[in-house]
């Protein structure tokens, strides 16, 4: 297999159903840990200037808002992203795969709470549809940990990469010593070593 490697000039990165809900109903990571894992991957991408699609489904249910965090960080994207009405797979949901397609770009990235509902089946579909997949598998979970590995084990047999928050990030970085990559050392790793060591 060849590798090309996912930069923030050729990728998207789709952030599902991080909402205060259904985070809560996370067994399988910390729930701080896939928080800051989450966190990290907006502020990444609002450093590199990569398109994010943020999607949740029935914010007014024991699903819950979107983590105001995310808000914060970018909050154009927040404001934008796409509202389902219960639909399971968001690619299912026709305005949020337009807004997945909308950039023209063949890499995605994915994050997702739960990885075994929410994640999977976007994952899944936008694989068949010819796109390179990334998942970020520590910065979603499930409610179990055999559910996670069930999920995880699925997406990465149908052609998906599993990967992890740090992985992902030093990967669209590439290099440390730009601009954005010291930005991004000062501003999202050492901020998350801190807090991951107190």
């Amino acid at each position: 297999m060849s590798f090309e490697r996912f930069t923030a000039d050729n990728a998207t990165m789709l952030l599902i159903d991080h909402q205060v809900g259904t985070m809560s109903w996370v067994q399988s990571i910390s729930q701080e840990e896939m928080k800051r894992n989450a966190l990290m991957l907006a502020k990444t991408a609002k450093i590199l200037n990569m398109p994010v699609v943020f999607t949740s489904s029935m914010e007014e249910h024991a699903q819950g808002p979107l983590m105001e965090e995310l808000a914060q960080e970018l909050p154009q994207a927040f404001a934008e992203r796409i509202k389902r009405l219960g639909i399971v797979n968001a690619m299912d949901d026709e305005n949020f795969a337009r807004a997945t397609k909308a950039p023209g770009r063949k890499k995605i990235i994915i994050a997702g709470v739960t990885n075994d509902v929410c994640t999977v089946y976007p994952a899944l579909t936008l694989v068949s549809e010819g796109y390179d997949v990334q998942v970020v598998a520590d910065a979603g979970g499930s409610p179990s940990k055999m559910g996670d590995e069930m999920a995880l084990r699925r997406m990465e047999k149908a052609g998906v990469v599993l990967t992890s928050t740090n992985q992902l990030i030093a990967e669209l970085v590439g290099s440390w010593a730009t601009p954005e990559g010291t930005q991004i050392v000062q501003e999202v790793i050492m901020p998350a070593l801190e807090s991951h060591s107190s």
